[in-house]
């Protein structure tokens, strides 16, 4: 296995996707369906296996139960040509599990277990695994209890000191009260931050993108990449902004889109490419992931992202 370019740490899960439903039963009620969908996610898997599909090497950092699913989620990431040497079991706690049941015309439901994410510290990154990076990629920040904020940071500096680009993603937990304080520490070590507008607006209060965007650049990230669903991205770096409309295609199932963005934005930052070109080739890429049910089993290959910007430029 080749030295891996890029690390993804964060949240690693044994996802359980159901086929989408027309409607949700009823108390008590029965509806068959075409097979589940059982496979690797979190934003640490799904952010690798789309670098994979995009011809990168990566690693995940991240921790599973001892227990059948943990071998599964390490077994199926080594046999897509990730580095799993980062993955830790963890005693006392099952692996990660979520169902997720897509239903026609409505959002999707979720039941989640958050398991042995809950013990994931700043200190289970190798710093010779980031050391050895061109780019870290931070995901789940903020919903993870043991990544504490100063011990992220200092990695964070620490993989910048190495001269490795870090992306940083969160995720706000439901009904959290949360502030730009709660991520102080880590944005002045961040070259890319990546939430999305619900997670740009618990951080910041602001409804607005580009007044999101300042308020991040205030407290010291480099570039920010806010990602809006179906209306785009909204970019800004210094006094430079750009606005990306989403790609045209088919909506199947959006889950992992940000996560495929990142690997798409990834892309860009390992080729040295202009940030426009970085982030238009990230949306391509982001939305690719919501074209098949499952986090990633849409996202198209390097050649075939480009082949898709080619034929819609300027549409």
């Amino acid at each position: 296995m080749s030295p891996a370019r890029v690390l993804c740490v964060g949240i690693l899960v044994a996802d359980v996707f159901v086929p989408p439903l027309e409607r949700l039963p009823e108390a008590g009620e029965l509806i068959a369906t075409d097979d589940f969908l059982l496979q690797p996610g979190g934003c640490a898997a799904n952010t690798a296996i789309a670098l994979r599909t995009l011809g990168v090497e990566a690693a995940v950092c991240g921790r599973v139960g001892d227990d059948l699913l943990g071998s599964f989620v390490e077994q199926d990431l080594r046999s897509r040509g990730i580095d799993t040497s980062g993955v830790l079991r963890t005693d006392g706690y099952g692996t990660s599990k979520t169902v997720i049941m897509p239903v026609a015309g409505e959002d999707r439901r979720f039941v989640h277990t958050f398991g042995a994410n809950a013990a994931l510290t700043a200190g289970d990154i190798d710093p010779a695994a980031f050391a050895a990076a061109e780019v870290l990629c931070v995901g789940g920040y903020l919903v993870l209890p043991s990544l504490r904020e100063d011990g992220l940071a200092d990695k964070l500096r620490a993989a910048r000191d190495h001269g490795t680009k870090v992306v940083l993603d969160v995720a706000v937990p439901a009904g959290a009260e949360l502030s730009l304080d709660d991520a102080a520490a880590v944005l002045p070590f961040t070259d890319y931050f990546v939430p999305n507008e619900d997670e740009a607006l618990a951080l910041t209060g602001e409804r607005e993108p580009v007044r999101q965007a300042e308020r991040f650049i205030e407290r010291g990230a480099n570039c920010v990449a806010i990602t809006l669903g179906d209306r785009g991205v909204y970019v800004r770096r210094g006094d430079w902004e750009l606005h990306v409309d989403a790609p045209p295609m088919e909506v199947v199932e959006p889950s992992g889109a940000g996560d495929a963005f990142a690997a798409g934005l990834v892309v860009g930052i390992l080729e040295g490419w202009e940030l426009e070109r970085s982030v238009r080739f990230a949306a391509v890429v982001g939305a690719s992931a919501c074209t098949a049910l499952g986090c990633y089993a849409g996202v198209l290959t390097r050649e075939q992202a480009e082949a898709f910007l080619a034929a819609h430029q300027g549409a």
